[in-house]
């Protein structure tokens, strides 16, 4: 998006468009499961081994960010995405605008938050895009770390103060 569209109202009008259903959604999912990153399980892992909480904070739902966490053992606690919402009869009622993720500037109030409830003083933050990039702040996450490996984005890269084509790179300092 080129910042010219609020996110919360891209979001409202991409999902009217796509005429989404709950039926839809389970079919979806059942059909295109999460796929990984190479490397993700283990730097989980290495994290979990030293005692530091992992988070997922996704723009994405979670519908699909859940079941990525419950593989990853991170506690859905630890989950901040968008939620659909639907109506008893499985058709679509919007999304939670509730949701930190569901609107501009959201990841670094995610951040905020997480530092707030659980006495964080530093939150690295790892991410491919311009909004995990925007958590890049003094009060909410401290360092980016900018991720290449699906798609490289140059505007990313050079701004990020770390910037990873794999995953191993970072699981290796963590191990070191």
């Amino acid at each position: 998006m080129g910042g010219s569209v609020r996110f919360q109202d891209a979001l409202a009008s991409r999902l009217g468009i796509m005429g989404l259903s709950q039926q839809k959604l389970d079919q979806f999912l059942k059909q295109h499961p999460a796929q990984l990153s190479p490397g993700i399980p283990e730097l989980v892992r290495a994290l979990q081994a030293r005692g530091t909480a992992v988070f997922l904070v996704s723009g994405g739902f979670r519908q699909v960010i859940h079941p990525i966490a419950e593989a990853l053992g991170i506690p859905l606690s630890h989950v901040y995405a968008n939620q659909l919402l639907f109506k008893e009869d499985g058709s679509y009622a919007g999304f939670d605008a509730a949701e930190f993720t569901s609107r501009s500037g959201g990841k670094a109030e995610a951040v905020r938050d997480i530092k707030a409830k659980y006495g964080y003083e530093r939150i690295a933050m790892v991410g491919d895009g311009a909004t995990d990039m925007e958590a890049r702040q003094p009060d909410a996450a401290n360092i980016f770390i900018g991720y290449g490996g699906v798609v490289e984005r140059a505007n990313i890269a050079a701004q990020a103060d770390w910037y990873l084509y794999s995953i191993q790179p970072l699981t290796d300092a963590l191990q070191a």
